[in-house]
């Protein structure tokens, strides 16, 4: 391979990964360089490097525009890494390749079993244990010894996801007897049968459509290195394992973060989307919002009239709006992370409006209470003149707050469980839409309070 007709960049960093002794970089190292260079350089790359290497680095999910990178290589050298890459690893590289013309012709040169197994595991759902595992396992059968197994494990080892757990199976109908861990198996006389060092009891499993929130909390909670899926008759469909969770999760946890500050998720790296795709992924949501916030003006506009007699009372609309935006943000925020962790179910709506409703009216006199101190001071500090009704003024942005407070926090609670009842994305209900719908409430509950206490003096 001549790397002078490379770029400088792509020359320097295939020449690294060529030479073992040029700082010896590690394989997160080398993918952090070819996440700089282009598609095609880093395609040529791969292309230059060993077998082996190149398909840990395309294993590797931190590897950005992996998929367009296969797209880029040579049939032939596509087939081949990915022959020897996890099959769902190579599902998700088929799943994210744009080019459908490349994918097609690529999958049609795959080996028969890889085809099949990509093929299977595209079928079901995202977000679920199905779309996550990999059928690449250790089992044995349930009359082989614990130094049939130790061989079987030294054969299969690098084409198995993870060896630290061997599933026992029923020799005749496959379905799922036990589960060994690697340390019993050691620990294990050679000539025992394997099931006298198995787990029988209380085995943990998933379904293929198990969501993947539930397959972490299961792994969580039972200090799991992988969890078989399972189908109808105890059969071993395949393995999620505890590294593709932390990988899922970590990808869902960015999409949730952009999709509360207000936008689409973006889908790419921040540096690596163009400046349309950027604005494409927030003008929509910034139009959403601003339509949202013109009912504001329209809310004012209702209460001009109140507004001509007390102009004391635009002092604190800043004040009010911005306080149930943000108790509406925070009970959206603890209610959204408690549904992604499970923590929470859809039928849990009424305990949460029986927590949250005490602890908006608290949250709220806490903060009507500083405000009224703060009416006060300034008046009797004489840095403000709030007029002869200062006090009433000072109730009514107390009980104004207690009102809007408690508002935002049952609106910011409730909106994610209304969501996920409609089949939609809690993490929708983000911070600024929230913020736009305690805003417009707000004016109107702050508006008519002052109506009420007001009326007969100011009003």
């Amino acid at each position: 391979m001549n790397f002078q007709s490379f770029p400088e960049r792509a020359g320097r960093a295939a020449r690294i990964f060529l030479n073992p002794t040029a700082g010896m970089p590690s394989l997160a190292d080398r993918v952090e360089q070819m996440n700089g260079m282009t598609v095609a350089e880093a395609a040529q790359v791969l292309t230059s490097l060993p077998e082996n290497k190149a398909i840990a680095l395309l294993a590797r999910p931190e590897l950005h525009h992996a998929a367009d990178i296969v797209a880029a290589l040579p049939v032939e050298q596509a087939v081949k890494l990915l022959k020897g890459t996890a099959h769902d690893r190579v599902t998700d590289l088929f799943q994210a390749m744009d080019d459908a013309t490349r994918r097609n012709v690529i999958f049609a040169r795959l080996d028969p079993a890889t085809a099949r197994a990509v093929e299977h595991l595209m079928h079901y759902p995202q977000r679920t244990a199905g779309a996550m595992m990999t059928t690449e396992f250790v089992s044995v059968p349930e009359n082989c010894t614990v130094a049939d197994a130790l061989a079987h494990i030294r054969k299969v080892e690098k084409a198995s996801e993870t060896i630290y757990a061997i599933y026992v199976l029923d020799r005749v109908h496959g379905n799922l007897l036990g589960v060994v861990t690697l340390r019993r198996l050691i620990m294990g006389e050679p000539d025992a049968n394997i099931l006298s060092v198995a787990r029988r009891d209380g085995v943990v499993s998933a379904t293929p459509l198990t969501p993947q929130e539930e397959v972490a909390r299961l792994i969580r909670a039972n200090n799991l290195l992988a969890l078989p899926v399972l189908d109808d008759y105890a059969r071993v469909l395949g393995i999620v394992t505890v590294d593709d969770v932390i990988d899922t999760m970590i990808a869902d946890t960015t999409e949730d973060a952009q999709k509360f500050g207000g936008m689409e998720a973006l889908g790419k790296p921040y540096m690596k989307i163009s400046m349309a795709g950027m604005i494409q992924k927030r003008a929509g949501w910034l139009a959403a919002l601003f339509l949202g916030e013109m009912l504001t003006a329209s809310a004012m506009q209702h209460f001009e009239t109140e507004l001509e007699k007390a102009i004391v009372l635009t002092l604190f609309v800043p004040l009010i709006m911005s306080s149930g935006g943000n108790s509406g943000s925070q009970a959206t925020s603890l209610i959204i992370r408690a549904l992604a962790l499970g923590e929470l179910k859809l039928s849990d709506w009424w305990r949460v409006a029986l927590r949250e409703l005490p602890t908006g009216l608290v949250l709220g006199g806490i903060l009507g209470l500083v405000g009224f101190a703060r009416i006060a001071l300034w008046q009797s500090a004489g840095f403000y003149d709030y007029g002869p009704h200062w006090q009433l003024v000072g109730l009514t942005v107390f009980a104004a707050l207690i009102g809007i407070v408690t508002f935002g926090s049952m609106a910011g609670s409730m909106l994610p469980f209304v969501l996920q009842k409609l089949r939609l994305d809690p993490a929708s209900a983000s911070a600024p839409f929230v913020a736009t719908l305690v805003d417009v409430s707000g004016l109107v509950i702050y508006f008519s309070v002052a109506l009420v206490i007001l009326s007969g003096t100011l009003l």
